[in-house]
């Protein structure tokens, strides 16, 4: 039994030392040199999602805003109800959850309206045109195509993953004892 415990002691070099292997070959090394510097930088990946989404959101929200009549009238053409209203509140969603999404204020409650307008924008914009596809490209490629859909996914990977430890949501968290 005294046995097991040392050896379970050793380290990986050490037990294929025993075992007479040769040490561990080059791209495990490096696979584990990998995984020590992704685990050390683990808040930079969602801290530059939500910089690069929350621009691209600032930006589709602005020009909302800003040629409201525009939208307005594609908005009716859609079938929106309320285009006028529909679209300065949907410009509003897009510039308010960018902001919260680059600050990382609110993360998770700020994706739920953005998602809600992504879904919208599917069910009544883009999913009407599959009917006119070409019969020999396939709907699933098509649909996995989609932006509106790459939007919902980072979305809810946000709303599930949250913001990452570069945000003020960890900042908050952590000053009430909860991060």
């Amino acid at each position: 039994m005294q046995r097991c415990a040392t050896y379970a002691r050793k380290s990986g070099n050490a037990i294929a030392a025993d075992a007479g292997m040769a040490t561990p070959a080059l791209p495990l090394r490096l696979h584990d040199a990998l995984l020590r510097f992704t685990a050390r930088c683990d808040w930079l990946a969602p801290l530059l999602l939500r910089l690069a989404f929350g621009y691209f959101w600032f930006e589709t929200g602005w020009a909302k805003l800003q040629n409201h009549a525009g939208f307005a009238a594609r908005f009716a053409d859609w079938g929106i109800p309320w285009p006028s209203l529909s679209a300065y509140l949907s410009g509003a969603t897009d510039l308010i959850g960018c902001a919260l999404l680059i600050l990382g204020l609110g993360t998770r409650l700020a994706t739920l309206p953005m998602i809600f307008n992504m879904l919208v924008a599917l069910a009544v914009v883009v999913l009407p045109g599959a009917s006119q596809l070409d019969p020999a490209y396939s709907k699933l490629d098509w649909f996995v195509e989609l932006d509106e859909v790459l939007y919902v996914l980072v979305l809810f990977w946000l709303l599930v993953a949250g913001p990452g430890k570069a945000s003020l949501d960890h900042l908050i968290a952590r000053r009430f004892g909860r991060g």
